[in-house]
């Protein structure tokens, strides 16, 4: 085991258990109303902020409700503002991410903390698996994520996952679903960010016939239909701020009310959250509820991005490989070279874009050139009319990009939805949805 004296930090694995040890750390006040004292952490990483939820606590009117967060993994340790109003600095440098050393003062508003290294080691639960559903991973980082998605599956605690944009945060919440008492009932899937306000509060909660305009029958929503199973909420960040008080009361009293209807009808679900936006940041930029975040984030699991954890490159590749070649066997390209290339990219669409990458290599028989960056020209201007309401307007901006967007899909992807669905990034019964709703084909 590595100690922290350099300034630099190392996880090791511990040799008797599953596990890894990462340096202990100490933030001690220096300035500010709650200074002096001293908090010692016990995990890998702590928030800084005026909510008394935070690790570290501070009854300052200048600093935000969460203001910054520390960390300490594999790079070193690392401190990263949330959004914060009068933002973060170290050693007087304004920041929004950076590595601290032994000794650093971190200012957080009016207020500021020195950030120490201990000796010790903080003990990180990790599996020794290196699969859960359909994650992969002989990484440290996936092994702790592993362990807690696996803790997870054991109960039925809401959880929140976080993580970029194809880092599998929807195959997360399957396999926690997959292995639950829950499996035998339903997984029920909600694209937040796919559906204007009015339809997606009827996706989630249904409506009675004659609720609204088009409403011709009954309809049952996502917390009916998954009655007995889980709900996964993709993107919750994206949920308006008008239906969070609505989920907030599902979450509280474990009831749902159609619209249109005034009778509430009890649910047994279990719910799981996934974004890849801060909800911290979120609140205080005042677009998600304080409220509704402790309700989601009763277990917060993080899937790391592909490009901090190298080293599982080639086996996500040998198994994508095999996966899109319909065989056990790997196909000819398979080469030291070959995998050797994929260290070439940074990845920042994660494992959906390491298997797009594949698919082409596949086709080609060779290792293919990475997807160059789009160049951009400049845009024609949008024709707006300032006599049409802002809301009407947006929309018949965003249906207009909708049915282009899905007709070019469909016509690269013929008579193939379901690998469009995955090329476009969305579920496939999403892209359904929208196929109706446009009366589209697949050609």
């Amino acid at each position: 085991m590595s100690s922290f004296d350099d300034g630099s930090t190392e996880a090791s694995v511990h040799p008797q258990r599953p596990g890894i040890d990462v340096q202990r750390f100490r933030l001690v006040g220096v300035e500010g109303a709650t200074a002096p004292f001293t908090w010692q952490s016990t995990r890998e990483a702590c928030s800084i902020g005026s909510h008394p939820s935070n690790e570290v606590v501070l009854e300052d009117s200048t600093v935000s409700r969460f203001h910054c967060e520390v960390r300490v993994d594999a790079r070193g340790a690392t401190v990263k503002d949330l959004g914060s109003k009068n933002g973060t600095s170290v050693d007087g440098v304004s920041v929004l991410e950076a590595f601290v050393r032994e000794g650093s003062v971190i200012r957080v508003g009016g207020s500021a903390v020195r950030f120490e290294l201990d000796r010790a080691q903080n003990r990180i639960e990790a599996s020794s698996e290196e699969r859960f559903g359909t994650l992969l991973g002989k990484s440290v980082a996936m092994r702790t994520t592993f362990a807690q998605l696996e803790r997870a599956s054991k109960s039925d605690i809401t959880v929140l996952l976080e993580g970029e944009t194809g880092t599998g945060k929807e195959g997360a919440a399957a396999a926690i679903h997959s292995a639950s008492a829950r499996r035998d009932r339903p997984l029920v899937v909600i694209d937040c960010s796919a559906l204007p306000a009015n339809l997606l509060e009827s996706e989630l909660f249904g409506h009675e016939r004659g609720a609204f305009t088009g409403a011709e029958a009954r309809r049952v929503g996502a917390f009916e239909e998954a009655n007995g199973g889980t709900v996964l909420l993709d993107e919750i960040g994206e949920l308006p701020v008008d239906l969070q008080p609505k989920l907030l009361r599902v979450l509280e009293q474990r009831e749902v009310r159609r619209l249109g209807s005034n009778t509430p009808f009890p649910v047994d679900v279990r719910l799981i959250a996934a974004t890849n936006r801060d909800l911290r940041t979120e609140i205080n930029e005042g677009r998600f509820r304080s409220d509704l975040y402790f309700r989601l984030a009763v277990l917060r699991i993080h899937l790391p991005a592909l490009r901090s954890r190298p080293e599982d490159l080639p086996l996500l590749a040998e198994h994508l490989l095999k996966e899109l070649g319909k065989s056990d066997e790997l196909p000819a390209i398979c080469t030291p070279a070959f995998f050797a290339t994929l260290n070439g990219s940074a990845w920042p669409g994660n494992v959906r874009e390491l298997r797009n990458h594949l698919e082409r290599c596949l086709l080609f028989q060779e290792a293919v050139p990475f997807n160059p960056p789009v160049q951009r020209g400049p845009r024609e201007p949008l024709e707006v009319n300032p006599a049409v309401p802002f809301t009407v307007a947006k929309q018949s901006f965003i249906e207009d990009f909708e049915r282009q967007y899905i007709a070019a899909l469909l016509k690269q992807y013929p008579a193939r939805v379901a690998q469009a669905a995955e090329a476009a990034g969305v579920d496939r019964a999403y892209l359904y949805r929208l196929m109706r709703k446009y009366q589209l084909k697949s050609q």
